[in-house]
Formats: C-alpha cells, structure tokens, sequence
C-alpha cells in the first residue's frame, strides 16, 4: 500500500498538468525538504523535467536549505550554484514576492511539506504568493504532500483575526487537518485572494493516514522538527515559544522535551498525572541548551513521547501541562515579551493560540472546566472546508 502512494511532484513529472506543460517559464517555492521518493530535489527533477523553463526559486523560513536553525533569522538573497537561477529569500526584507521577482513568469509552482500546525509559517508565505501573483495574473500550481499528523483530527480554536500575524493570517485551528493544496484552495476563498490556484493532489494517499504509514522516510522541513514525532508533538509544544520555558531548541529533539531551570521534573509529572492526558508518556529530563532560551544552563523537564498518535492530543496536552507549571511555579514561569514574528505589540502567546483565551486559562482567569473547549476546534469545523478538500 505504501508503494502506490505518490506525491505531487512525481505526478507532475509523469503526468504532466497543462498549465505547466504549457508555461513557457516559471519559479518555484520549495526548500531542501521538497524531494521525491529518491531524494532528488524538486528544482532539479522539475528542471530535468521541462528543461530552461526553471527561472527563479523563492524559499520560505529558515531557507532554501534549512541553513538558519533559530527562530526570526532572516536569509538573504542568492543564486542557485549549479542551476544559474535567483533565489529569492521570503523570509528576509520582505515576506512577500515583489512583481519584480516575479517578472518573466508564466507560473508559480509551490512544493514545500507543511506540517498540519496553523503557526508553521509556510502555508502564510504561500497566502502572500497567492497575493503577490493575483495581482500579477500569474497562475500558482500547489504540487500536494501529506498533512503528515493525518487529515481526520482537528484542534484548538479558530484564530481570532484580531490576533493575526506571521504566524497566522486566517481563521485555522492550531491542528487543521489540510494538505498543502488543501490550504491553498481554502486560504485563497476566505481570504479572498483571487488568485488562481491550481493543484496536483497526490494519489493513494487517505485522510487516515499519519507519516509512519507511508513508507517514506522524513525529511525535515525545518532545522527544528527532525523527527516526526517532533511534528506530532507540534500543535502544542509550540505554544512554549510564547513563554519562558525552553522549547528543546538548542538540543537534539526539540519541542519533544521541554523545561527550565525552575522546573522540578517530579513535581510536574505528579501533578501532570492527575489530570486525563491520554496517548502519551512523560518522562523526567534534564538538558542543556546549546543556544536560544537558557543557553548553557542546566533545565529540569519532561520529554513528551506519543504512545497512540490516535488518541493523543497535543494541544490539550500541552495546554494542561502549561496549567500545572503556572500552578507550581507561579514567580518564576513567566510569559515572553514581544516582539515576535514581526509583531511588535501583542503578546507572542496570544498570537500563537489565536487569542487570550489560552494565556488566560493558564494563569487561572479561566476554570480548568474550559480545557476541553480550548482544546476542541470550532464545531463545524469540517463543514467549513468541506468545498476545498481533495480527499
């Protein structure tokens, strides 16, 4: 079953779509993620492909070669050595493509691997290429990869446009359960974009499966999730960027282990088990990051392992584990200050949850009897992207 499942890169170069087969030039947003099943780079395979019709390539966050690991390090412009083309940094002195980066195309294809979290900024830089060749009437081709948590579970509110930003510019859940292509279509209709989006879904692929049931190995799309289980863990350890605890970055796996120096790692896990967390083990750590949040300094905490990615909830789980860390330590966890992700005036948590709403159920303005509404997506969630979905 594995075998018969192919991405939206192969199909395109098999089967090729008309609008691509067609196009006299065109540009591609992707990074070092974007490979097919032999690990062959899609700039390379697409410029095999249709030869000379590769002009420009745009990489997202971190770049196009995952070469800035921290967070809010911007890359700069460059050249692609071998292939002689621009590479165009969205992630640098603008987040959008400027028309002139997109002059002498005939199309824009996209193929980056999302990781099914609203605040993974690839499906906002791919929002502000929708834009950007909306207004230039160049059409987008979204080459479709797996959500890799799956497409059947949902989590957290709807973001709050009030609280929008880099890390969210639309009304998503934290987990959304889409496809890439999937985002682009919904993205485009809600945002009203206007922009014209067409896709390559992939073949073989269901909404019940999760990465390890696709016989491909994982490539991180980020310097800081090289494990899947670190995007599983994802939709909610993310939230511990919006606060004073170390979010694993600077060790080996992060966002799977978490803490601080202020956090007794027994005490957390004796609070932690009195609550329902479910498809998931905790375990006592002690690390030391190498850079970002308590750079060189000894952090007590706990690592998050998934038992049953079913059953787990990473959003409750995170939110619940937060709860016990401001009930224990309550002078010393503290939340970040902006800026964050190119805001400057809200709070980082607030922008990450979508609202308050988070940030106030754990310091206790909220009853802990409103974990399981944050925790649970807007009802009709799957109503709502019904029309968009290709699966």
């Amino acid at each position: 079953m594995p075998a018969a499942i192919h991405f939206g890169l192969e199909i395109a170069c098999n089967q090729p779509p008309d609008v691509l087969r067609s196009a006299r030039t065109f540009g591609l947003l992707c990074n070092q993620a974007s490979v097919d099943r032999q690990f062959r780079h899609a700039a390379d395979v697409l410029d095999k492909r249709y030869p000379g019709k590769l002009k420009a390539i745009f990489g997202p966050q971190h770049g196009l070669w995952s070469t800035e690991q921290d967070n809010m390090i911007e890359t700069g412009h460059a050249r692609h050595a071998r292939l002689g083309v621009p590479v165009h940094s969205l992630y640098s002195d603008t987040r959008k493509p400027t028309q002139a980066m997109l002059d002498g195309l005939d199309l824009l294809v996209v193929d980056l691997q999302d990781v099914g979290t609203r605040v993974y900024t690839y499906v906002w830089t791919l929002t502000y290429c929708l834009e950007a060749c909306a207004q230039k009437g160049i059409p987008v081709l979204v080459l479709d990869r797996p959500n890799p948590l799956g497409g059947l579970v949902a989590e957290g509110q709807a973001l709050d446009l009030r609280w929008q930003s880099f890390v969210g510019r639309a009304p998503l859940p934290m987990r959304h359960g889409l496809t890439m292509a999937e985002l682009a279509r919904w993205c485009n209709d809600v945002m009203g974009l206007s922009a014209d989006v067409r896709t390559v879904p992939m073949q073989g692929w269901r909404r019940s499966m999760s990465w390890p049931d696709l016989g491909r190995a994982w490539v991180p799309p980020s310097p800081n999730l090289p494990r899947w289980e670190g995007a599983l863990v994802y939709p909610g350890q993310v939230l511990l960027e919006g606060t004073n605890l170390s979010e694993g970055r600077g060790t080996t796996t992060p966002f799977e282990q978490f803490g601080a120096p202020f956090v007794d790692p027994w005490q957390l896990l004796a609070l932690a088990a009195a609550h329902d967390v479910r498809g998931v083990a905790l375990r006592a750590v002690q690390f030391e990051p190498t850079f970002q949040k308590w750079q060189g300094k000894a952090c007590g905490g706990l690592f998050v392992h998934p038992t049953d990615a079913e059953t787990f909830r990473p959003y409750r789980t995170t939110l619940t584990l937060l709860r016990a860390i401001r009930e224990l330590w309550p002078n010393q966890f503290a939340w970040r200050e902006p800026p964050y992700e190119y805001e400057a005036t809200l709070q980082p948590i607030d922008i990450l949850a979508g609202s308050p709403a988070v940030r106030e159920f754990v310091d206790g303005e909220r009853p802990l009897d409103q974990l399981d509404a944050l925790a649970a997506p807007p009802p009709d969630w799957w109503q709502r992207v019904r029309r968009t979905l290709l699966y």
